[in-house]
């Protein structure tokens, strides 16, 4: 594993207390990746981050950016640091969870209940062009960190705040987690089987959709727009409202029926023979998709059940025996036999595979989807850029693993570092 080429130190005074200058900028030049191999550098080299995030959502977003190019510092205090390093960890080690989602990123530890701490952030302020907090409402302008306040040291910063339900609205200071995010959004009414519960998914649509990959499209739009403008903005990402945007299915079947889509029984949530999961023989699961007739009819060919044609997109008693037929049909064969006569076929009828059998699937390892730093499989970015090639060139970092090279770069001398980590500040 390669490590990224550290920024040069900045020049500056290297006093430890400083307070920067109004409007001062910091930042390195950019390094290259692949410099004199025929790649651009990486699209976001030069940008830098200031990541006071943890657990799941703000550290997968960070991470894409550190994945094309950016320097991510991730920022934690000087106790516990992220929940995600212990979370199903043995003692002593760090937890698969945090490194899968701490790729490509320098650390730093600091104490922010701390004036010393607080101006050490403020300072590093000055050659950040984004923070991106993960706090309840208000509680950066406790500290001292809010926007107003940060903006005035540096006009050009985006500050980013993601936050279940928002900055504002009744809601705002309520705690929350993915389940509740969906349940207010009307997705999680929809998941599950018709007469059945709600069925809480395996993937946290709410945090990856709304509090993941939403707050980068308004933190880069606010980026692009800094640079040519010399002002940044502050940027509210709500996961409730990243989920909600989304929700564009089961707002259509609402307007369509004048009530709410039945769970399970819609379109694309199992109320169709032609879109739904079958089982097999062997208890695995295919997933049929057919929703052009083209691909339906095809599907029947292939079974053996021409005279399933007519019932494509049927509802009611209709739809429902012919979902019995297909059904006896899967439950004939295996998985793997229905895998190898589907295969060739194109239909859109394919395994319902384990995450185990995908980390193994043919495409997505073609695609170069799996990615392995130290033993570990990980999960590729899910973009291509022409002349890029995604690197993991860091692994995920130990607690506060390059703070003394990220404070010289800011300007400090070696005195003052120890100093700080003597009074416990980093």
């Amino acid at each position: 594993m390669t490590e990224r080429r550290s920024p040069g130190r900045p020049k500056g005074d290297a006093a430890g207390g400083m307070e920067p200058r109004s409007g001062e900028r910091t930042s390195p030049p950019p390094a290259g990746r692949g410099e004199g191999g025929g790649q651009s550098r990486p699209p976001l080299a030069g940008l830098r981050v200031l990541d006071l995030t943890r657990l799941l959502p703000g550290p997968v977003a960070t991470q894409h950016l550190a994945d094309l190019g950016a320097d991510v510092v991730k920022i934690e205090d000087t106790g516990e640091g992220d929940y995600a390093r212990t979370m199903g960890a043995r003692p002593g080690e760090t937890s698969a969870f945090f490194r899968l989602v701490n790729r490509n990123k320098r650390a730093l530890r600091l104490d922010l209940k701390n004036p010393e701490g607080v101006a050490v952030f403020r300072r590093l302020t000055l050659s950040a062009d984004v923070v991106i907090e993960g706090f309840r409402p208000g509680v950066m302008d406790k500290l001292g960190l809010g926007y107003e306040a940060l903006a005035a040291l540096n006009p050009r910063l985006v500050f980013c705040s993601i936050s279940g339900y928002g900055q504002d609205g009744p809601y705002a200071q309520r705690a929350g987690h993915d389940i509740n995010y969906v349940g207010y959004a009307g997705v999680l009414d929809q998941i599950g089987t018709a007469g059945g519960p709600p069925a809480v998914p395996n993937f946290q649509i709410g945090d990856l959709l709304g509090g993941a990959l939403a707050p980068l499209v308004g933190l880069l739009a606010a980026v692009i727009d800094a640079r040519a403008t010399g002002r940044g903005r502050q940027v509210d990402v709500a996961m409730t409202d990243g989920v909600f945007a989304h929700a564009v299915f089961p707002l259509a079947g609402l307007l369509a029926r004048l009530a709410p889509p039945p769970r399970g029984a819609d379109l694309l949530s199992g109320g169709v023979p032609c879109y739904g999961v079958y089982a097999t023989a062997d208890g695995r699961h295919m997933a049929v998709g057919a929703l052009e007739r083209k691909f339906w009819e095809r599907l029947c060919d292939t079974l053996g059940r021409p005279d399933l044609k007519p019932f494509h997109l049927d509802f009611g008693a209709k739809g429902e025996q012919a979902k019995r037929e297909l059904a006896a049909v899967f439950a004939s064969k295996t998985q793997a036999e229905w895998s190898a006569i589907f295969d060739p076929v194109d239909c859109c009828v394919t395994p319902v595979l384990h995450i185990g059998e995908a980390l193994d699937n043919a495409q997505l390892r073609a695609r170069g989807m799996v990615v392995e730093v130290d033993g570990l499989p990980q999960l590729a970015p899910p973009w291509k850029l022409g002349d890029f090639e995604f690197a993991i060139e860091r692994a995920a970092p130990a607690p506060g693993q390059h703070s003394e090279e990220i404070l010289r770069e800011a300007g400090y001398d070696a005195d003052a570092i120890d100093k700080l980590r003597g009074r416990g500040i980093i």
